[in-house]
């Protein structure tokens, strides 16, 4: 279905159509129009399925260009995150003239204090930093109109609850609000429905779909070859982008280190890289100019990047839902993509139960 029959405006649809994009995901197609309606929804919806143009899109219809006030709040639980959704954001300015603001932290506050003098409409934010410009009275959330909750149940996990609920307490009673979430279990309904109203809820979760056009195989070896292994899997692959996930920020900087020795053009990111840093880290691989990307899990849930080829589980994740995210990274927008996880006998439990969830015995490989 394209985007006009759902009810977005022509301006917006030519905006998207020079970003490639014609068709409407099934989420897309589910949300949109029950989000113009004005409707509360809850929306579960696996990763790289396009949630965050199913919210963008009709929060950009509904703003109001003429009011100056903040009308409508994002909130997301990472500062990657955060930075994506506002790039996306930003994109859609080409069609309507509104003004945005990333408001994270690791960020210069100033300049966010700066901005929000230009009257800001849309805030994309981390719910620290939000709190900090509630606090300040720089940012009065008191005419808002749509709140979306994004990765709702990665917030939780983040310990965000007590935050969204500040937050919330400086909102209007008469507010629509959208829950987004890449799995929908009891602790994420209950904080849904502690602020809807009858909500519309959208779930698009077959994971299959998401990962039929993925290639998968196990490389089965034992953890002091595995540095050894993952290279020589890199050697012949050669792949145009890939991630390579590692389960702590210590293994991350020790892979890097390796890799970097070894004439890979690599770089890492987690938590403790300096904000700045990160975001030229991936502006660098956006651009394809890094071809491996080391990360932990901050960045295998919601960032959103183009033509990753290869996804490598340097170490196996300890959920199988959280493996599901890491390689959704790739095979996007109807590509093929190719995912590797390497695996010492220990991993053999966590393995099996990735194969149960996913009804398949994954591939092994050898090197």
């Amino acid at each position: 279905m394209n985007f006009n029959q759902l009810g977005i405006s022509d301006n917006i649809c030519k905006t998207l159509k020079k970003s490639g994009i014609h068709e409407a995901t099934p989420v897309q197609e589910e949300s949109i129009e029950v989000i113009l309606s004005g409707k509360d929804v809850i929306a579960e919806a696996a990763t790289g399925t396009g949630k965050t143009l199913a919210f963008l899109l009709p929060i950009f219809e509904m703003i109001s260009e003429k009011d100056s006030n903040v009308q409508a709040l994002i909130l997301t639980p990472t500062r990657e995150l955060a930075l994506q959704i506002s790039e996306e954001a930003k994109k859609l300015q080409e069609a309507k003239n509104i003004n945005v603001l990333a408001a994270y932290g690791g960020k210069d506050i100033n300049g966010q204090l700066k901005k929000l003098n230009k009257n800001v409409q849309l805030i994309v934010a981390t719910p620290g930093r939000l709190l900090d410009h509630i606090r300040r009275k720089s940012i009065d959330l008191s005419h808002l109109k749509t709140f979306v909750l994004d990765e709702a149940d990665q917030m939780l996990l983040m310990g965000f609850k007590n935050e969204v609920e500040m937050i919330m307490k400086e909102t209007p009673n008469k507010l629509q609000t959208l829950c987004f979430s890449a799995t929908m279990d009891s602790a994420v309904k209950k904080l849904a429905y502690r602020y809807m109203k009858d909500p519309s809820v959208i779930a698009v979760n077959d994971e299959k779909i998401t990962l039929s056009n993925i290639k998968q195989e196990v490389v089965e070896t034992i953890d002091r070859e595995k540095r050894n292994d993952l290279c020589r899997v890199l050697e012949q692959d050669n792949p145009y982008m890939a991630i390579i996930f590692c389960r702590t920020k210590r293994r991350a900087d020790e892979l890097e280190e390796v890799m970097y020795k070894k004439g890979f053009n690599c770089s890492k990111i987690h938590k403790d890289i300096q904000q700045s840093k990160r975001e030229r880290i991936m502006k660098s691989f956006r651009k394809g100019d890094l071809q491996y990307l080391i990360a932990t899990d901050v960045a295998s849930r919601g960032l959103d990047i183009s033509n990753v080829t290869h996804i490598y589980n340097y170490d196996i994740p300890e959920k199988a839902d959280t493996y599901i995210h890491r390689i959704g990274r790739t095979g996007r927008a109807g590509e093929s993509g190719y995912t590797c996880v390497f695996v010492d006998p220990k991993d053999m439990r966590v393995l099996n139960e990735i194969e149960t969830k996913l009804k398949y015995k994954i591939p092994r490989r050898e090197i």
